[in-house]
């Protein structure tokens, strides 16, 4: 199959301070989240100026991978499409029916299985394609890449930078901490092969952690959760990286290295549960405090792009360095066959 464009796919974020609670309705829609937790994740973004960061980090991806594109000699415009706000993915897709586009690749802007991580994306062209109807664009999900060389390498240099950031007595014996989004334990278990033992997303962000652990030298580290923003009864992943943080200093640990595994940008939640809150605290308990640049923002993440491509246009072996099962494409927003991402409920963080 031919292609004809490449489709940036993701979640979407606020512009402007009158966007927020639209924003955020759109991301909870159906889900039954209090007034109350929106107008609290509002604060956040208002916070900064109700401007969220990712569609800014989105255009400089969407810019790196054109670039990149040109220079692989691969002929394919880049069109960017959001979830939850503009450019809202119907309208994209419009759009490049109205262009001519046949067939299109996408990318999605998360690296992982699960419902939130890769099935919602099925959802979202599907949607897309549905609101054009007839003679709507073929649409390939490109396959989730958690645990791609490049990844790996991006987020292990952005570790070892960010231990070089810290005093130069606390260096050698720092933590390393690995934190992704945390979702509900429920949605969590997927409806996969029995061979694959459930719990896709947290066992392949485990397995990227081990990964950046493994190529920076880190013999101990540990995996946290962060963003939660579901009601106390609903048992979500854990523990949180702010209450980790106090575990540790309890333990003698005065310097830690936070890396943000489960995330390709600075998302909101990577600058305010991360850059605010985290280092407040290890503020507060007198402990050292780095944290890791994600890898949107570092040339080989555009590289990575083109490597998932090659693999559809030119039948580019697949590289991965993990055991941990990981997916492939699928048309026009059907699921895998294997249903490997269903949960067994749905519920999706409010908020990124």
């Amino acid at each position: 199959m031919s292609f004809d464009a490449l489709l940036l796919l993701s979640f979407g974020g606020p512009e402007r301070p009158e966007d927020v609670m639209p924003f955020l309705e759109n991301v909870t829609r159906g889900r039954g989240v209090p007034r109350e937790r929106l107008e609290e994740v509002a604060e956040h973004y208002l916070h900064f100026g109700g401007v969220s960061p990712i569609n800014v980090l989105n255009l400089d991806i969407i810019a790196a991978v054109a670039a990149e594109l040109a220079t692989a000699g691969i002929d394919l415009p880049v069109y960017f499409g959001n979830r939850n706000w503009h450019p809202m993915v119907e309208d994209t897709v419009a759009r490049m029916a109205a262009d001519g586009v046949r067939s299109a690749l996408v990318f999605p802007t998360s690296a992982w299985g699960g419902y939130s991580g890769c099935l919602q994306y099925h959802e979202d062209i599907t949607r897309a394609r549905a609101a054009f109807g007839a003679g709507a664009p073929e649409l390939v999900k490109l396959r989730q890449y958690f645990d791609h060389p490049l990844l790996i390498e991006s987020f292990a240099d952005a570790i070892r930078a960010a231990v070089a950031e810290l005093p130069a007595g606390r260096r050698d014996r720092a933590r390393l901490v690995f934190t992704a989004h945390s979702i509900p334990v429920s949605a969590d278990v997927t409806a996969g092969p029995p061979a694959d033992g459930g719990r896709l997303y947290s066992r392949q962000v485990a397995e990227a952690a081990r990964l950046c652990a493994e190529a920076t030298g880190f013999t101990e580290y540990d995996l946290v959760w962060q963003s939660r923003s579901g009601p106390p009864q609903v048992p979500w992943l854990d523990p949180d990286i702010v209450d980790h943080l106090e575990v540790l200093s309890d333990k003698g640990v005065d310097a830690v290295v936070v890396c943000p595994v489960g995330f390709v940008s600075d998302h909101l939640e990577v600058i305010w549960d991360l850059d605010n809150e985290a280092k407040d605290k290890a503020a507060e308990l007198d402990m050292a405090f780095a944290r890791a640049a994600t890898p949107g923002a570092d040339p080989r993440f555009a590289r990575l792009v083109v490597e998932l491509i090659r693999e559809q246009v030119a039948e580019a072996a697949a590289r991965r360095l993990g055991a941990v099962p990981g997916y492939g494409c699928t048309r026009n927003g059907d699921p895998c066959a294997v249903g490997c991402c269903a949960p067994a409920r749905r519920s999706v963080p409010a908020g990124r």
